[in-house]
């Protein structure tokens, strides 16, 4: 089980249903019940993810009736429950078998089954998906990926409409427009606190092993641009709501191009032919 260790409650879920959410857990999403139970109220950082929904809430159509929503890295599914309750059809993936536990048993106490699928998979499981969603949701994955911009890519590519994506951030002003070049003797600004970056996590951020790089605001903007989507809303200092533009199609076919060209790669790694002896 891959569970994050740190952030997620071990114990003292509320209501009538506390053996049936004891025996799930531990829980990362608190979730209020229909019953009124709640699965993790002890949560560290609160009552999570409400009150990242909160945020992001009203910037998402409230009639969803129609739309098909991708939620990527699904957890317990709090995400994908309440954009069901608006009327949308989800498919909810994640790659951890106790979260999808999780998610599925929460679907059935909300009466949900015939709205909400589940699939086990990764973000990197989208590269051969030809199929296209309405809105994607890309929330709390992209720090625990190894290639976050493949990630990223891939999460944009099966994208029509509406991409929302919420990274762990480092400290510093977003950068509204794609900064200048600042040629071989300005390399100095690049280290400047506007300019877009990633730290790299070697070994754990938080006690947790998965976490593997951290941009600022600007890096997490410029990352998202590059796919050819806008940022139309910013929830809060971490999340971006985005919209696609014409230059995704470019960006599409520019990953499809790479990842084709990798999968024709001769299977045991001899494409390139060594002369020296």
């Amino acid at each position: 089980m891959s569970t994050l260790r740190t952030l997620q409650s071990t114990g003292n879920p509320a209501g009538p249903l506390t053996q049936h959410i004891r025996a799930l857990g531990p829980w990362f999403h608190n979730v209020r019940l229909p019953d009124g139970s709640q699965t993790a109220p002890d949560h560290p950082l609160g009552d999570f993810p409400a009150c990242k929904w909160n945020a992001l809430a009203p910037l998402l159509p409230q009639d969803m009736n129609g739309m098909e929503v991708l939620d990527i890295g699904c957890n317990a599914g709090f995400y994908s429950i309440e954009l069901a309750r608006r009327g949308a059809r989800v498919m909810a993936v994640d790659h951890d078998p106790h979260y999808l536990a999780q998610a599925e048993w929460l679907v059935r106490q909300f009466g949900l089954s015939r709205r909400i699928a589940l699939e086990r998979a990764d973000v990197y499981d989208l590269a051969g998906m030809r199929r296209q969603f309405d809105v994607v949701l890309f929330l709390g994955v992209m720090y625990h990926l190894r290639h976050p911009l493949l990630g990223l890519e891939l999460a944009a590519s099966v994208c029509r409409d509406t991409l929302v994506v919420q990274s762990l951030c480092m400290p510093g002003p977003a950068a509204g427009m794609p900064l200048p070049d600042p040629g071989y003797q300005g390399l100095p600004q690049l280290t400047g606190e506007g300019w877009p970056r990633m730290a790299f996590v070697e070994g754990e951020l938080a006690g947790d092993p998965s976490n593997w790089w951290v941009p600022n605001p600007a890096a997490l903007d410029a990352m998202i641009r590059s796919t050819g989507f806008d940022i139309a809303g910013c929830p809060e200092t971490d999340s971006r709501v985005c919209k696609r533009t014409a230059e995704a199609d470019a960006a599409t076919s520019r990953l499809h191009k790479m990842l084709a060209a990798l999968r024709s790669r001769p299977a045991q790694g001899h494409g390139i032919q060594s002369t020296v002896q």
